[in-house]
């Protein structure tokens, strides 16, 4: 995740105790630039109306992640009302306690954000707040969580991806709805032909080919061992899918497989988008789906903006009870990147259609976050839980994993079978569960966490 911009708001009002309070603005403002976080701030604390609005007119325009409104007083709602009119950027409300002396009320913090929480309630407005000392570490957190879904909600509604083909038939799965995607998160669908892939792939000059295979020599041993003109055909595709990325600016792409690119192109494209998704040659990764499958690449992009790492798009092949352990299994699409560091990865053919290019490793260890965007219930919500992908030999050919999941394998399986859950998942390395739950409340989408839910 690239550095997260916080609108830091300190409020006071000057009948308080001033001084006290310039403390502890200082004292939150100095732990959020420890942590990391740039801050975009007003000229001056806010004490009036006025200021509150010349404060909103300057910093709305600056795409920040998060408004931060740190209450160091009491406050009336007017002024937080006035600073968050026109953005769309979610609302941080932070008060302080004081010490209960026996004497004056000083900051009097917490019936501001009282007063805050009302105001925003009544007009639609969400919020998260705080009530905490001003460095307290768990509130820092707290803040990097809500803007780090503010940034990944920004950049979600900025987003092109290319539709390559329609999804195969009963393929229910792999449905676009473009007007929901468009009116949840502003994300534009671009519609592809696969005539033109093809035929963009077929005039790819053969020095590029030949380019393209050297360097993707350095990390498979074996493809001159492979039939070498399926090969040269999987790295045509990969540059026809590139061309049109970022000639379109598409953020990701949700490609109809099969069966054409096997009758059609005589190759497999499983391998063109495991380089794609893993950003070979590029400046970012590109993430795939395989089947058309566009919530697919939405929940791949969505992750990969969270973790600043490749995404992969995966089948639940199998399930063990008995150990508690799920079988993830896709023909050979995985990034590179994620290929366990122990196991040479290596070029194969497509297991069904024996022809290259697809990746064949096994997926390395470590704590992932599964998610998906689903439409099951026929509107779009966000499933996600946490697992580990364990050291243990790879279940079945292509890129695959066993994964033991928080929820447990079972109950993952309930949840599969009996929510009538999409049969891909999407998954990245590292604990974002945090991170989605934080951006459903600012999008509104209904969650269902396999974590925390119990099978009925």
């Amino acid at each position: 995740m690239k550095t997260l911009r916080l609108a830091f708001l300190p409020l006071i009002r000057t009948t308080f105790d001033v001084p006290l309070a310039e403390e502890k603005i200082r004292l939150a403002r100095q732990a959020l630039l420890d942590a990391g976080f740039e801050l975009i701030e007003p000229a001056a604390v806010i004490s009036d109306l006025d200021q509150a609005r010349a404060a909103a007119s300057e910093l709305n325009s600056l795409d920040a992640d998060l408004f931060l409104i740190f209450q160091a007083t009491f406050a009336d709602s007017t002024l937080v009302t006035a600073l968050v009119e026109e953005t769309s950027a979610p609302v941080f409300l932070w008060a302080v306690p004081e010490a209960w002396s026996g004497g004056r009320l000083r900051l009097n913090s917490l019936c501001g954000i009282n007063l805050a929480a009302h105001a925003l309630t009544l007009r639609g407005r969400g919020y998260a707040y705080a009530y905490a000392d001003p460095q307290d570490p768990g509130v820092i957190n707290q803040v990097r969580v809500r803007a780090a879904a503010g940034a990944l909600r920004r950049r979600l509604s900025n987003t092109r991806l290319g539709v390559v083909g329609e999804h195969p038939p009963g393929m229910d799965s792999c449905h676009l709805d473009e007007a929901a995607l468009s009116s949840q998160f502003g994300i534009q669908i671009q519609r592809i032909p696969l005539e033109q892939v093809f035929s963009l792939a077929r005039s790819v000059p053969s020095e590029d080919v030949s380019s393209t295979r050297a360097a993707l020599d350095l990390r498979l041993n074996n493809l001159a061992e492979l039939d070498q003109a399926p090969l040269s055909g999987t790295l045509s595709v990969y540059h026809a899918l590139k061309t049109i990325a970022l000639d379109q600016k598409l953020d990701g792409l949700a490609v109809r497989c099969w069966p054409e690119f096997f009758t059609v192109m005589g190759c497999a494209a499983c391998g063109a988008m495991s380089m794609l998704s893993d950003g070979f040659n590029l400046a970012s990764p590109l993430p795939c789906s395989c089947e058309a499958d566009i919530n697919g690449t939405v929940t791949q992009l969505i992750l990969q903006m969270l973790a600043d790492a490749p995404a992969f798009g995966t089948d639940m092949v199998g399930v063990d009870a008995e150990n508690d352990r799920v079988a993830l299994w896709h023909c050979g699409l995985a990034p590179l990147s994620m290929a366990d560091p122990t196991a040479q990865p290596r070029g194969e053919i497509h297991s069904n259609r024996k022809v290259p290019l697809v990746m064949d490793f096994p997926l390395k260890p470590g704590a992932v976050t599964l998610a998906r965007l689903s439409q099951s219930t026929g509107a779009l919500r966000l499933v996600y839980g946490l697992g580990q992908m364990m050291a243990e030999p790879k279940p079945f050919s292509g890129t695959a994993g066993v994964l033991k999941l928080r929820c447990g394998a079972q109950t993952f399986l309930d949840l599969l079978m009996r929510q009538g859950l999409e049969h891909h998942i999407s998954l990245t390395y590292g604990d974002f569960a945090a991170e989605l739950q934080a951006f459903a409340e600012i999008t509104r989408t209904p969650v269902l966490n396999i974590d925390s839910t119990e099978v009925n």
